[in-house]
């Protein structure tokens, strides 16, 4: 860990704004809600009401997670559930961005020529966001009003963020590049999720397997009980132990993974958007089965879902405000399909950002140093990041529908569905076009997309809970789509935003068309 202090630092300075930005404001959050609970159901009698539907409904256990009691932070500490999931993929990302893009980039090898131990880089990028989480449990244990729950649910929140920063690590010494390392570590977010969720559905033991599960089990404001986290600690210190090990059996750049070569003297290269292709179509095939699966897990248990909610005036109004539509059954669709077009966005920013990763790994410029124009270039990756969230949503929807299609005996909700999803496709390209924008013009401010998208999900999360002003639920793109299904479809603001996303990606080509390449 020789020289471990000063990269520390230096991760400090690079994350000055982002990090103390993400922890503050994902710490207000599990306080937001339980403000927003305080005020829908002020009554002990309602909330225990609330506690006892949902407590029977399977998909909403599965898509938030189990609920102990009816207090207000109780209710507070399931719906901030999701809340564990953002804060395990930024700590992914970060630890991604400070181990494995550093080496991508070259400048890993040229900090190594210093006096920095093997382990100093990896070390430092753990104990910052380690540090970072620990920060972010205490704070929403002071939002929260400090009390053992408050203090358990931070500390559950900030567990969950450990545990993936140690999976990141791991992930980064496998693999030579830093997309495929994203990949795999959200990969296993990704079947975490599901496992807890299925677990939490069936309410068999098997969320057991997951360490989302265990966050969550802790019980804050219940029951209270520390041992899970003992659990996340153990796996965490397993994983970060095992990241270390990995590290020095592994040359400086390259992976414990054996890179797949292309087939020799492959003649499917034959131009940028095929080359596109190739760098983009294990995101896309791996994003639409994840969307198709999340579609027919979830389709099923629509019927169940708004018949608990039936007969009950004051939970069917709540529901509502976290949701939005219009009928109980549409008003559950919507929020799946809300937050299925917030990962879409995800994947049009993680897919357009390939091509500023390709950049720093100085693979464009020998690209562009040939008859490939620049414009063609990037508008191979372009054309990915804008089709693939579509590709993806059409997965949710169709998922959605047969399920949901059979339980109800009426298959024409699969084209109702898939066309619900679309209409969330605009805002999606819209910050894949801010993202374009940002490459061509600011190429070294292109991460700043994924703090937008954070905002624009904080603002869905808490927006309508909190009752904000309408002018600040409009910076969000997704807030000016249609909520279909059951919401009245406008065709005005989906030809807006389409028309935003064009010129913004039509300004990210022509400020890459101007700059150098790598700056």
């Amino acid at each position: 860990m020789t020289g471990g202090w000063h990269l520390i630092r230096l991760i400090l300075r690079r994350d000055r704004v982002l990090l103390p930005l993400w922890v503050l404001i994902l710490s207000a959050l599990p306080a937001a809600y339980a403000a927003s609970f305080a005020e829908l159901t002020p009554t002990e009698e309602s909330r225990a009401l609330y506690a006892r539907t949902t407590a029977g409904i399977p998909s909403i256990e599965g898509m938030l997670g189990p609920i102990y009691g009816s207090s207000v932070g109780a209710l507070a500490t399931q719906r901030a559930g999701l809340t564990l999931l953002i804060v395990a993929l930024i700590n992914v990302l970060v630890v991604i961005r400070h181990t494995r893009t550093e080496e991508d980039a070259g400048r890993r090898e040229l900090v190594a020529a210093t006096v920095v131990g093997r382990h100093a880089p990896l070390g430092a990028a753990l104990l910052v966001v380690i540090a970072a989480d620990l920060v972010l449990g205490l704070l929403t244990a002071a939002f929260m009003g400090l009390s053992s729950g408050s203090l358990l649910l931070g500390m559950s929140v900030a567990s969950a963020g450990i545990v993936f920063a140690a999976v990141g690590a791991v992930a980064a010494q496998l693999t030579e590049n830093a997309g495929p390392a994203r990949g795999l570590a959200l990969g296993a977010l990704g079947v975490a999720y599901l496992v807890r969720a299925a677990g939490d559905a069936t309410g068999s033991g098997l969320s057991w397997a997951s360490p989302l599960a265990w966050s969550q089990y802790t019980q804050p404001f219940a029951d209270e009980t520390w041992l899970p986290l003992l659990a996340s600690a153990g796996l965490a210190v397993l994983l970060a132990g095992l990241a270390g090990w990995l590290s020095v059996r592994r040359d400086v750049g390259g992976g414990l993974l054996p890179a797949r070569l292309g087939p020799a003297g492959s003649t499917s290269l034959t131009g940028p958007f095929a080359l596109a292709w190739r760098l983009q179509k294990g995101l896309l095939i791996g994003w639409s089965a994840g969307f198709l699966v999340f579609g027919l897990a979830f389709g099923g248990a629509v019927s169940g879902a708004t018949e608990a909610f039936n007969g009950n005036p004051e939970l069917a109004e709540l529901f509502a405000r976290l949701g939005g539509g219009v009928s109980l059954t549409d008003t559950f669709i919507a929020t799946l399909l809300g937050m299925a077009a917030i990962a879409a966005a995800a994947y049009g920013i993680q897919a357009a950002l390939r091509m500023r990763a390709e950049e720093s790994a100085m693979r464009a410029e020998p690209v562009l140093a040939t008859a490939t124009a620049r414009v063609p270039w990037a508008l191979g990756h372009v054309v990915f990041a804008v089709i693939g969230p579509v590709v993806a949503l059409v997965m949710i929807g169709a998922g959605l529908g047969l399920t949901y299609g059979a339980d109800v005996g009426d298959l024409g909700q699969v084209p109702r569905l898939i066309g619900a999803a679309l209409a969330q496709a605009p805002a999606a390209a819209t910050l894949t076009g801010l993202t374009v924008a940002l490459f061509g013009l600011l190429p070294r401010l292109s991460a700043v997309a994924w703090g937008i998208l954070a905002i624009c999900l904080l603002l869905g999360q808490i927006g309508a809970l909190l009752q904000l002003s309408q002018a600040v639920l409009d910076l969000s793109p997704f807030t000016h789509t249609p909520r279909l299904p059951g919401g009245e479809a406008t065709a005005l603001p989906l030809v807006v935003l389409t028309g935003v996303a064009t010129v913004l990606v039509a300004a990210g080509l022509w400020g890459f068309r101007r700059r150098d390449v790598g700056v």
